[in-house]
């Protein structure tokens, strides 16, 4: 089995330091130093294809670009590198968000992922004009999904549910393929859902034994619907060509993060409602610079300033791709990764560690780079290549 890559595409900015932002906490200014214009993004897209990503997340919420127009964007200045597409359910209609998958997979070739987010935070909800609570948001999102997949397999869908409700919804055209369904949540009826309806069920970068935990239970829920789940999991990375050099990065980033910014970050995150985020304050526990190491090579660091993923694998390449192998070995097939800044940590992973997972048989290229190809633009064959 070869284990899946991806990468991920800052809309909410770039820099050589960590870009805060997310669960209900506005992006810090250092997003402001690479602004994410279409341009940088395809840039940082295109490295992460030519490396041997097979995808890359795009974010959802109010601190950053919207993720449905930015990937269909860049998706015309890359070739075959996937978007897994962040969205919230209760934003948009489930007959709609179905039409908008299908139009996807028609007009870029196939290269729609879904990562389907609830929503931890009903402050940030409430902007959009969402005031479920989270629970409730949670049985909308269940709805939600077995609506779309009802129309993704051809039917004529009919659902009068507690939370949303169709009448006759049917798409003329259908996705091919159709998209599969990523989603995360640490709740318990995140767990359910996640049981009945989604193809890849993912966590964020918490120690083995935790990630164990969350990968048994997923699956005996899983396995009491008839269904199995694959497993991926959400990570920063540092990699360098010796441990020295990767904890000094890390260091260099943590120097850069003020007390009065890691207090407004931390006060932010603490009124979260997502179980997640929980998870990830207690690791560094509320904001405590000391003991951020909290498994070898797992650094817990960027969560003094970020919401959402907090934790990064910090070390030499060979000690990266030991983890990896490490959260392998238990279950994890994809491996959803980012770096500050994303377009030289793309090249420091995709080169550095990458070919090390090659060597033993762990990871092979998923494009054959001696192919031709050309962008998927209308008439692209009779213009020539695209690109290059």
């Amino acid at each position: 089995m070869s284990l899946t890559f991806h990468w991920f595409l800052p809309t909410n900015g770039d820099s050589r330091h960590v870009v805060g932002g997310g669960h209900g906490t506005p992006a810090t200014a250092s997003g402001r130093d690479r602004p994410p214009t279409v341009a940088y993004l395809s840039q940082i897209a295109r490295a992460a294809e030519d490396l041997g990503f097979v995808g890359a997340l795009t974010p959802t919420g109010a601190w950053c670009e919207d993720a449905w127009l930015t990937t269909a964007m860049v998706a015309q200045h890359t070739e075959r590198l996937k978007f897994l597409v962040a969205f919230r359910p209760g934003f948009v209609s489930p007959t709609l968000a179905a039409q908008m998958a299908s139009t996807f997979q028609r007009q870029t070739g196939g290269r729609l992922l879904l990562n389907v987010v609830t929503g931890g935070e009903s402050h940030e909800q409430r902007a959009y004009g969402d005031f479920l609570d989270k629970d409730a948001r949670y049985r909308r999102t269940g709805e939600f999904l077995e609506i779309v997949r009802g129309l993704w397999e051809d039917k004529t869908v009919d659902l009068s549910g507690e939370h949303l409700s169709v009448e006759g919804a049917k798409l003329a055209r259908t996705p091919d393929p159709v998209p599969e369904i990523y989603f995360g949540g640490s709740s318990p009826i995140a767990g359910e859902i996640a049981a009945r309806h989604v193809d890849v069920y993912l966590t964020w970068g918490e120690p083995p034994a935790q990630v164990a935990e969350k990968i048994s239970r997923i699956r005996e829920l899983a396995a009491l619907h008839g269904r199995t789940v694959r497993f991926g999991i959400r990570l920063h990375v540092i990699t360098r060509d010796t441990a020295e050099q990767a904890w000094a990065e890390a260091n260099r980033l943590l120097a850069g993060f003020d007390e009065q910014t890691v207090a407004a970050v931390q006060a932010g995150l603490a009124r979260s409602e997502s179980e997640g985020q929980r998870r990830m304050l207690a690791l560094h526990h509320g904001g405590d610079r000391r003991g951020l190491e909290i498994h070898p090579n797992l650094w817990a660091g960027i969560g003094l300033v970020r919401g959402g993923a907090g934790t990064a694998l910090v070390g030499s390449h060979a000690e990266v791709a030991e983890r990896i192998k490490e959260y392998a070995a238990l279950g994890i097939e994809e491996f959803v990764l980012s770096g500050y800044p994303h377009l030289e940590e793309a090249y420091w992973f995709g080169e550095g560690v990458l070919p090390l997972l090659a060597a033993e048989g762990a990871w092979r290229h998923p494009f054959d780079r001696s192919a031709p190809t050309t962008a998927h633009v209308p008439f692209a064959a009779a213009a020539g290549p695209a690109r290059r």
